[in-house]
């Protein structure tokens, strides 16, 4: 496992410096966030009927500058591409803030300042336990994009009940009574993607039970990559039961742990920077150990190395993808993620 020592801690250090700095760095030859514009990762496959993930493509492109606009775009059953402009109030009402949306959504904010606050979203139907395997009603693709989330009585978003082919991209999450963006019940083949997680605790779960693997083994195929973890503290990920779960380019800074793999979940960490993190990657956490293969990551100042456990199912079985150097990440990822970078 990578750890810095003499001359290399001294640049990493310096590295770290030019990340924490206001004015974005270019490196040259790192491809700029805002070229991607196709969902990757475990989103981009081929699966369960849906050809990737392409959210409200060929619908309406329709604008919400209203609470009452935004809750019956994303509701409505047709494909449609949901514009967000300025701040929009989700209101607690007698869903505890939660508001669902429907298959064939792109939810995209306009500029840099588009922002939903006071509430959540839920992608998903009902929780049912005696669901073991996907309905045919199962919440599929969907895409949000550059949008401020904040203040949510519950979840910021929250993903459940085999939802599949989700790509959460370049967006801020921040104070969450509970999840930032959690994953559970069965969903699959998702990416989250270039988002900064911060002023939050318990930011990402996937797999909310020890006790649920009916629905999740075999499933809950996520890919993390390129988010930043400003002081966000615990569960970056927090993984029960999925495999592959695929954490890679992400920055980690000052946080109490970073990925914890749980319930034989499979999880492999690359090419990710932490810097002031007491425990870095862990699998004797809580329930049945996890398994975890670990590469190229470079750890600053953290209390613990990563512990690895057993074999995972590679990635690249199911997509392919480019990695940034591990010491590239401290600069290319603040630079990157969020929103207004798209």
């Amino acid at each position: 496992m990578p750890t810095s020592s003499g001359n290399r801690r001294a640049l990493l250090k310096v590295v770290v410096a030019a990340a924490l700095a206001t004015t974005a760095v270019a490196v040259p030859g790192v491809t700029p966030a805002s070229a991607a514009t196709t969902a990757d990762g475990f989103a981009s496959v081929n699966a369960l009927g849906q050809n990737g993930t392409t959210g409200g493509a060929g619908g309406a492109v329709v604008t919400a500058t209203t609470t009452a606009q935004l809750l019956d775009y994303i509701a409505r059953p047709e494909p449609l591409v949901v514009q967000v402009k300025g701040t929009i109030t989700l209101p607690t009402g007698t869903t505890d803030g939660m508001h669902q949306v429907a298959s064939d959504k792109t939810i995209i904010g306009l500029g840099s300042d588009a922002r939903l606050v006071g509430g959540g979203l839920t992608i998903g139907v009902p929780v049912d336990d005696d669901v073991t395997s996907p309905p045919a009603n199962a919440v599929h693709n969907i895409i949000i994009r550059n949008l401020a989330i904040t203040g949510a009585t519950d979840d910021l978003i929250n993903v459940q009940m085999f939802s599949h082919h989700i790509w959460i991209d370049h967006n801020d999450f921040s104070n969450g009574d509970d999840g930032a963006v959690d994953i559970k019940r069965g969903s699959d083949f998702v990416t989250v993607s270039w988002n900064r997680f911060h002023d939050h605790d318990k930011t990402l779960l996937l797999g909310h039970d020890d006790d649920n693997g009916a629905q999740d083994i075999g499933r809950l195929r996520v890919t993390y990559h390129h988010n930043y973890f400003d002081g966000s503290d615990q569960r970056n990920p927090r993984v029960r039961f999925g495999e592959s779960v695929h954490v890679y380019n992400n920055y980690y800074r000052d946080n109490s742990y970073g990925v914890a793999s749980a319930m034989n979940a499979g999880v492999v960490l690359e090419g990710n920077y932490f810097f002031s993190v007491n425990n870095p990657g862990r699998v004797d956490f809580s329930g049945d150990l996890g398994r975890m293969v670990a590469r190229d990551n470079i750890l600053v100042e953290c209390n613990h190395e990563i512990e690895l456990r057993g074999s995972v199912v590679e990635p690249r079985t199911y997509y392919s993808y480019s990695l940034n150097r591990a010491a590239e990440v401290p600069t290319v990822v603040p630079a990157g993620a969020g929103t207004g970078r798209i």
